[in-house]
């Protein structure tokens, strides 16, 4: 089984790999301070399992971990944190278990036991979060990741089987559906498209083309968007409340 432990703290490392040690059949294939290391380990690695501390800088456990859940294959989460009142949260994450420090070996022996349950059975995908916004997007190209700021993007449009994410540094292709980022920020974006969510404060106004479609015209310079006809009173709605 292959390892990667996530945590900010050098000694809270250092107890994992000693407790790791004596478990046979574990290797630890790579460590990482913080959510962003976290998520590069697992796109070279692709580990097993990940022993995840919450409290990390920049990109926590928990947002972590809901970025994990897109992997494929993905990896089996178990949460190493000093608090306990993160519990709840920590399985809303599809957390597979749940140590608070300083881990016990017999805490963390059950928690293995019932990691090797889950790579038995493993399931095929999760919802993003349960309903908890995420506040970037995960691209990967070719073992590499970016994450991408939700602010920064400004719309996000499906092609074939992929997202392309138009954001203020470029473009990248992200394997999610257009539904489900609907659904998930549904509060910043708005469907102008069947194939199109557009950043809700990016639209300045609509366009009437001489052929009859309808465009808008985006506030960051991108180029006009075409706008469906059964989309066009929403979204001359929302120009109204801007």
């Amino acid at each position: 089984m292959k390892v990667v432990i996530a945590d900010d703290e050098p000694l809270a490392r250092e107890r994992l790999r000693t407790l790791l040690a004596d478990c046979d059949g574990l290797q630890v294939v790579a460590e990482a301070v913080d959510g962003h290391e976290a998520l590069h380990a697992c796109a070279e690695h692709e580990p097993d399992l990940i022993l995840l501390d919450i409290a990390m800088p920049g990109l926590d456990g928990l947002e972590t971990a809901r970025h994990l859940a897109a992997f494929e294959p993905r990896p089996a989460v178990v949460f190493c944190t000093a608090y306990d009142a993160h519990a709840l949260s920590a399985f809303e994450a599809e957390a597979i278990d749940y140590l608070v420090k300083p881990v016990r070996a017999e805490r963390l022996d059950a928690a293995l036991e019932r990691v090797r349950t889950f790579a038995a059975g493993r399931r095929q995908g999760i919802e993003a979060g349960r309903g908890q916004r995420r506040t970037h997007l995960c691209a990967r190209l070719r073992g590499s990741l970016r994450l991408i700021p939700i602010e920064d993007v400004h719309y996000l449009q499906a092609e074939e089987k992929y997202v392309v994410v138009h954001h203020a540094h470029g473009e990248d292709l992200i394997e999610e559906s257009l539904k489900s980022l609907e659904e998930e920020f549904g509060e910043r974006f708005v469907r102008i498209h069947r194939n199109c969510l557009v950043a809700r404060y990016d639209i300045v106004e609509l366009r009437r083309c001489p052929d009859g479609h309808v465009q808008a015209i985006l506030r960051h310079g991108d180029h006009p968007l075409e706008v469906s006809r059964r989309c066009v009173p929403a979204v001359r709605e929302l120009l109204k409340q801007l």
